[in-house]
């Protein structure tokens, strides 16, 4: 984790982000997978997320949790300009848009 951030901002990332991450738990162990899902305004904050094998969702308090790494490829990283791009030279071949 970042030393300028919260644990709430890196959470609030980690949800931006559409590829994997690795939670590091305040005993040391690591949970890696896609974190879909947050509550910050519950009497416990928690997250949501699968794992890896698509197991969950598992629910981890905030309280658990040491830090998060960006771990996993952003799977919509730089698609929308190639899927634009494409759009257009289909259209401008007369192709469908």
């Amino acid at each position: 984790m970042g030393s300028n951030l919260t644990l709430a901002e890196v959470i609030d990332l980690a949800l931006d982000y559409r590829g994997n991450v690795t939670v590091v738990k305040a005993d040391g162990t690591e949970v890696e997978g896609y974190m879909f899902n947050r509550n910050r305004d519950a009497r416990e904050p928690f997250i949501q997320m699968f794992d890896v094998n698509g197991d969950g969702p598992l629910a981890l308090l905030y309280s658990e949790i040491r830090s998060i790494k960006f771990t996993g490829k952003d799977a919509a990283a730089g698609n929308s300009w190639l899927a634009w791009l494409e759009r257009r030279e289909n259209s401008s071949a007369g192709g469908p848009v």
